[in-house]
């Protein structure tokens, strides 16, 4: 099988070569923002395709059933995911779910076989697969039946699944464009106001107030490609969609699926009965091929081509201000070393009058060494993340891989973060090294432990899919202390007996700043810092945003690795540029605002989050509420240490070098 992918695709690998310097980037940016847009651009490497043939039962060749999973139902009112079996739907009692890898149990994501199943190439409609019952004068009908109207009223979403593909539901828009989800409704709501949802807004017959409708018929459609395999003629599954609709049905065994829509009044107190069913075609199409199969997916997802052209211009300015920003520094600093190094010059001044006082040990040196450690580690496992995903290992049809992944590399990557916290630690001159070692391996991930940990028990307590088991629990743990753990002391041990070299020595009393007016004091430098790097970043995290709490596809990997290099370019250039300006003012307290002008974007990022909340969600209930910000803080801690650490060790090679080609007496 050939493999295409969003970065490299069909381009030669004798262009890379060719890309540096900001004019190489910029190229590399669009030949990523070209390939992750182009329609024959996703090719999924490592997964094989199903053969569908007419026959009956299975050949070594091919199989003639074609199953429908159901996966978790959610909504963007509410954080509180739930599984299929939790609402009264028609279940399949041989309940034949799929393994599940770490990713997706981490995600709530729970996969199960349904009672949907069609035979391949045979069109049918208006089949019945269950009736459900409600006596509201029976208390566990009631419950059920008030669970369902919950669900309609929070507008929950369907997840289906044919052939590894979601099986979407496609609308039609302004423009005579037409836009596309991976979910569903299971119904949906017209409150006393009359103001509907966007659901009942497109069925004008939905027009009574205080009722719900639920979506009881579902139309499929399933679209393959044929060809000639082995001397068998063979068929590849290519896209799956379908159309919710309601019908109530009169007579369960005389089924028309026409008529008027399955209502239920909100104060309803008899009998009911609900009678599901559906009607499923095929139809062949010669142009779509199986490694091309999700275009129709990515081609109708909202603000797709919005979002490339927003971010190619994103990148145009980004990158022409870090450019500026570079040659500004490059530029100044030459003129002050030729100054400097002048044989005529007596007395000092600017950043080289601090020269015996730049590297004396900070404050609270080993708490900045703990995060330095910790951003290490995360900053490795987002970069290898990215690019993996960026190659298309972690693609959206490898469900959970991406979470499997970023967990897997942060436990091993533990040795990493030991190493860059003793290190750091033995050049404070820090003697507690047993301490550092303990807090490094403890504090940072302890803190995000508690948060999940208590998150998960909101989602025990509620019934989520989302809650993570006991047995999982102890699962990461063991991760923890049985792997991550113990590298964390390799390299700890190992980076013990190192210390960074600096090129010029300490005095042992500690020079007198002078007064620094507002623009050059600590606090107004660290939150102008975190402008920049946000600036570049925010477009996609809208999209981010997007896909974990409005549950849509992100697929965009190539844009997201591209836009995250920048984002280290723009935190080592605004970082080190500030602090070259407070080095000019004789303020030589520059390690924690180094690593505090960088990491501020996380601030920023924070505060996006709430905004984002606030604007586009319509979340009520306190549970979710609380989740959704005790997950956002993982986020902003994540970002805020490997943003800090980047901006750090810019700053300290940038004045470890200005200070090692100056005459020093």
């Amino acid at each position: 099988m050939s493999i295409r992918c969003f970065c490299m695709g069909t381009y030669p690998w004798s262009l890379w070569p060719t890309l540096s310097g900001l004019r190489g980037l910029l190229v590399l940016g669009l030949i990523l923002g070209l390939q992750t847009a182009s329609s024959n651009a996703f090719y999924l490497p490592g997964l094989a395709p199903v053969n569908f043939c007419e026959v009956n039962g299975e050949t070594n060749y091919c199989q003639s059933s074609v199953e429908l999973y159901v996966n978790r139902l959610d909504s963007v009112e509410s954080v509180l995911p739930y599984e299929y079996n939790t609402f009264d739907f028609c279940h399949d009692f041989k309940k034949q779910s799929p393994s599940e890898n770490l990713g997706q149990v981490l995600f709530g994501e729970r996969i199960t076989s349904s009672p949907y199943e069609f035979s391949f190439n045979k069109s049918e409609t208006c089949v019945k697969v269950c009736m459900k019952s409600y006596d509201t004068a029976k208390e566990d009908q009631k419950k059920k039946l008030d669970f369902l109207k919950k669900g309609i009223q929070l507008n929950y979403q369907h997840h289906w699944i044919i052939d590894n593909m979601p099986v979407v539901w496609c609308r039609d828009i302004n423009g005579g464009n037409k836009y596309c989800t991976t979910g569903f409704p299971v119904g949906c709501f017209v409150p006393q106001s009359g103001e509907s949802s966007d659901a009942c807004f497109m069925h004008p017959e939905f027009n009574k107030t205080n009722t719900y409708y639920i979506f009881n018929h579902v139309d499929i459609t399933i679209t393959y490609h044929s060809e000639n395999e082995v001397d068998w003629y063979v068929s590849k599954l290519v896209s799956a969609r379908l159309e919710p609709k309601s019908y109530k049905h009169v007579d369960e065994n005389h089924l028309t699926c026409n008529g008027t829509p399955m209502e239920i009044p909100g104060d309803y107190t008899d009998k009911l009965n609900i009678i599901y069913t559906y009607s499923v075609k095929f139809e062949e199409n010669k142009q779509i091929r199986w490694g091309s199969r999700w275009d129709y997916i990515l081609e109708s997802m909202s603000h797709t081509s919005i979002q490339w052209f927003s971010i190619l211009n994103s990148f145009v300015i980004v990158l022409f201000l870090t450019g500026m920003v570079a040659m500004i520094i490059l530029r100044t600093l030459h003129k002050d070393i030729i100054r400097y190094n002048q044989e005529d010059i007596q007395k000092d001044y600017g950043w080289k009058l601090v020269h015996a006082d730049v590297f004396r040990p900070p404050r609270l040196g080993m708490l900045l060494s703990i995060l330095l450690g910790q951003g290490t580690q995360v900053l490795i496992m987002t970069f290898i993340t990215l690019f993996l995903a960026c190659l298309g290992f972690l693609s959206p049809a490898n469900r959970g891989a991406l979470m499997t992944c970023s967990v897997v590399l942060w436990v091993l990557m533990g040795a990493s973060a030991g190493y860059v916290s003793a290190k750091v630690y033995k050049s404070f001159r820090g003697l507690k090294w047993k301490t550092n070692f303990f807090l490094t391996a403890l504090l940072c991930p302890g803190v995000v432990f508690v948060d999940i940990f208590i998150m998960n028990l909101i989602l025990w307590i509620e019934g989520s899919s989302s809650a993570i088991s006991f047995g999982t629990l102890v699962g990461i743990l063991a991760l923890w202390f049985g792997i991550s753990v113990p590298l964390t002391f390799l390299g700890a041990y190992v980076g013990s007996f190192q210390k960074f070299d600096y090129p010029v020595g300490t005095n042992q009393i500690p020079r007198h700043i002078p007064h620094q007016d507002f623009i050059r004091r600590p606090l107004f430098s660290i939150i102008i810092g975190g402008v920049l790097p946000f600036g570049c970043i925010f477009i996609q995290l809208f999209f981010i945003l997007n896909s974990i709490w409005s549950h849509q596809m992100y697929i965009m990997f190539g844009f997201l690795f591209l836009v995250f290099i920048i984002l280290l370019i723009t935190c080592s250039e605004a970082t080190i540029l500030l602090c070259y300006f407070h080095l000019c003012s004789e303020d030589y307290h520059w390690w924690w605002r180094a690593f505090l002008t960088s990491s501020f974007t996380a601030v920023y990022f924070f505060a996006y989050a709430v905004y984002y909340f606030f604007a586009k969600l319509k979340i009520t209930d306190i549970a979710s509420i609380i989740l959704y910000f005790g997950y956002t803080m993982i986020m902003v801690l994540i970002f805020f240490l490997f943003t800090g650490t980047v901006g750090f060790f810019s700053c300290f090679i940038f004045i470890s070098k200005i200070y090692s080609v100056v005459k020093v007496d």
